[in-house]
């Protein structure tokens, strides 16, 4: 298959454009940038130059393509605070690529994210999808991004084999610039590795080429409509990472109560406390998908996070 990506030279995208071009797919990537394009050439991809306000690059690159694999979000505009405006970005551009999809019964899959969906307990693939108006209407705040995602999985009804892939908040591995390491630098700087609360919390996790496994299987063959969960470890217990970021920095690890983990974690502090266990029974099902990799436990063990 011909398969366009974009957001191909990203931490998880460029391990979904290896995993596709070892299985024998061309790869199309978009690059907004000239090292995102000489990253995508040294890898064997073709790179379209883009991003994703050119709508009309997206919809001629899936016109062009076999499949598609939206990876890409404006982090860098959400993270400074504008959010919506990187959100309906998205929205702009999954929905140009179902208005190009339509009638094709070609696959569109995009990334999405587990936290949040049911706190408290463990989520499934079937949780989530209660947003009513999600379908016909854009939604603004902080359900943008869930409302996008029912928009892919309703292009179902119109022709378009889409999926979606609700990814762990940390897809972990050598390299890694995310979740962990910013927990991990944080600690290093304050020279203290703090968890929220009694750290009971649980957060999913994934290694990121079990992850790039899982899209490669979806763009194959998941049915429209499908919902799937990138999930190797159900909940991984925040006090657990605290220790072994703690033992490797050789700092102390303490508690920290909830209302002051925005002023020691920044960002993450909105949602590091919370408690947001994850399956992916039902992925593995109809997926046969089954991850192989270290867990994050094991992959923290490994040190490679504590590099100078």
């Amino acid at each position: 298959m011909r398969v366009f990506i974009t957001g191909a030279s990203g931490w998880i995208g460029s391990a979904v454009v290896a995993e596709l071009l070892a299985t024998g797919h061309q790869v199309t990537g978009l690059a907004r940038s000239d090292s995102s394009a000489a990253a995508l050439t040294a890898a064997g991809a073709e790179v379209i130059r883009g991003d994703l306000d050119d709508l009309e690059i997206l919809s001629a690159s899936a016109a062009a393509s076999d499949a598609v694999i939206h990876l890409a979000f404006k982090h860098d505009i959400a993270f400074s605070g504008g959010f919506q405006a990187a959100a309906d970005a998205d929205r702009d551009a999954v929905e140009a690529f179902g208005e190009t999809l339509a009638g094709s019964d070609r696959p569109l899959v995009i990334a999405s994210g587990t936290l949040g969906l049911a706190p408290g307990r463990v989520a499934t693939e079937r949780d989530g999808h209660d947003l009513s108006e999600a379908i016909t209407a854009r939604s603004s705040g902080p359900e943008t991004r869930r409302a996008t995602a029912e928009f892919v999985l309703s292009l179902a009804s119109r022709g378009v084999r889409s999926s979606v892939i609700r990814l762990s908040p940390t897809n972990h591995g050598d390299g890694d610039n995310g979740f962990m390491a910013t927990i991990v630098r944080i600690a290093r700087d304050k020279g203290v590795s703090r968890y929220v609360g009694d750290g009971t919390n649980r957060w999913p996790a994934v290694h990121r080429l079990d992850s790039a496994h899982l899209f490669r299987l979806a763009v194959e063959s998941a049915p429209a409509g499908s919902t799937l969960h990138a999930v190797a470890e159900e909940g991984v217990q925040f006090r657990d990472i605290a220790e072994v970021i703690g033992r490797h920095l050789d700092v102390p690890v303490m508690s920290i109560p909830p209302e002051t983990a925005l002023e020691h974690f920044a960002p993450l502090g909105a949602f590091i406390g919370i408690d947001s266990p994850a399956s992916s029974t039902l992925t593995r099902e109809l997926m046969g998908w089954e991850p192989t990799r270290a867990g994050l436990i094991a992959d923290l063990d490994e040190g490679h996070y504590f590099g100078s």
